[in-house]
């Protein structure tokens, strides 16, 4: 079911994607809703706005800016847009998706379903839960366009699906496993989007590493706690899929979760940080799906809680930080 790949995004995480797979495979199908940014692409054989400096043989891309097109012509659909976009990419799709390998590379929630994306899928396109997979980390795109070494992890509860996937997407720089958690692993994307938004807070208002480091700890039991209650099987949260993956985007200068944080902890309004940032920091919207998740489960949360705090309670980031201190040890 992974012969013919389709691409819905064209934004750095689907460029990086993109690269990856052409390594392995001979040709691809790569929607952009933009026809100009496909005809810039073509002249110039680079994604025009992001990751620019990866080069492409363009004859080995089916580009179309209809997604019917896209979704027909491919097996497997890999969707690779912020979480907030997912409604509106989806908003001129006929063709069923009943019979393909949906896979998502989002890291983030539906915000107004308050649905991770797998459960989107399943629930409001019919797509069977053995037919969905999860791309994740820890890998930013940058670093794949740098072709530094990247481990990704390939969750779906059809083992077969997971491994065909993760043969196309494993080369050079790329390591892959594979995994039958799509709950686990795709809440624990979202999540560590919020913590990493904490850890650019916390960085923005000057604590240091060794905070960070008891923060980061907090945040992983918390992570625990969260994915334990919602999805109940056995994991190791240890894992690069989990604890690698929330590492990664805390600490790493790529991380726009951390920057967004780090802009807010410097006393930037939301709207002013997100104004500046060119692409999205999927922890905004985040928390406020989870939040409200959360209200049914009642899960220890007090990271998520202060990061709610402080985004959209406005309540000052020092004030919030400064009780979470007392909260996490």
């Amino acid at each position: 079911m992974t012969s013919n790949i389709g691409i819905i995004g064209s934004g750095s995480w689907a460029t990086a994607i993109a690269k990856i797979l052409l390594a392995n495979v001979s040709g691809i199908n790569w929607h952009f809703r933009d026809e100009d940014h496909i005809e810039k692409f073509k002249q110039k054989t680079h994604n025009p706005n992001y990751l620019t400096g990866v080069l492409f043989d363009t004859e080995k891309i089916n580009f179309s800016a209809d997604i019917n097109k896209i979704v027909e012509n491919s097996d497997t659909i890999i969707f690779a847009v912020p979480s907030a976009f997912l409604k509106s990419a989806l908003k001129e799709l006929t063709v069923s998706l009943r019979n393909k390998f949906v896979v998502s590379a989002i890291k983030g929630l539906v915000p107004d379903e308050n649905l991770i994306i797998g459960s989107y899928f399943n629930k409001r396109y019919d797509v069977p839960i053995n037919q969905i997979g999860i791309i994740t980390g820890p890998c930013h795109a940058e670093e794949v366009a740098l072709e530094r070494l990247s481990y990704l992890t390939i969750a779906c509860q059809d083992l077969k699906l997971g491994r065909s996937l993760a043969e196309k997407m494993t080369c050079s720089y790329i390591q892959t496993s594979v995994s039958d958690d799509i709950y686990g692993t795709e809440y624990s994307a979202v999540l560590k989007n919020i913590m990493a938004v904490a850890s650019g807070i916390c960085h923005g208002l000057g604590y240091g590493d060794n905070f960070q480091a008891v923060l980061i700890s907090n945040a992983i039991q918390e992570i625990k706690r969260f994915v334990d209650t919602v999805h109940p099987i056995s994991r190791d949260i240890k894992s690069s899929a989990y604890l690698g993956d929330l590492l990664v985007t805390c600490y790493s200068q790529f991380s726009r979760n951390r920057t967004f944080g780090t802009m807010i902890g410097k006393g930037y309004s939301v709207k002013s940080a997100q104004l500046e940032m060119l692409m999205i920091a999927e922890g905004y919207y985040a928390v406020k799906s989870i939040k409200e998740i959360n209200d049914k489960y009642k899960v220890n949360m007090p990271i998520t809680e202060a990061v709610y705090n402080i985004i959209y309670d406005k309540i000052s980031p020092a004030i919030e930080i400064r009780l979470l201190t007392e909260q996490i040890r």
